[in-house]
């Protein structure tokens, strides 16, 4: 079974408009109170944000995720840069030869990066 803070975190992320925190405890299947506990995790650990927001004249949050900053290590294949960083062709990500490319040298690191 899933933790409720990380299955919290989900769904607010899959929400980029933001989720009523008056919803998330019904969508969680968890209490209010419950509901409470896990949002604030979530807000002391930076990982969304809590907007006051009025619905229907009653008071609620809006709860919304931050964005990460991105760990540049996920943009190299070994000493290779991710080749859509710089790129300026509008393409079609499966037929994009650059990429692929790339993509092969990332797996390739990877399996020689794994203990035998």
């Amino acid at each position: 079974m899933e933790d409720p803070v990380d299955e919290a975190l989900k769904l607010i992320q899959s929400k980029p408009e933001g989720v009523l925190q008056s919803e998330l405890w019904k969508e969680l299947g968890v209490d209010s109170r419950k509901c409470s506990r896990i949002v604030k995790k979530l807000e002391e650990s930076e990982l969304i944000d809590r907007i006051e927001f009025k619905k229907e004249g009653i008071k609620t949050y809006l709860l919304k995720a931050r964005q990460m900053p991105v760990n540049p290590s996920d943009l190299l294949a070994g000493d290779e840069l991710i080749p859509c960083i710089c790129c300026e062709l509008e393409c079609v990500v499966e037929e994009c030869h650059p990429l692929m490319d790339w993509m092969y040298q990332l797996a390739i690191v990877q399996n020689t990066e794994e203990p035998v």
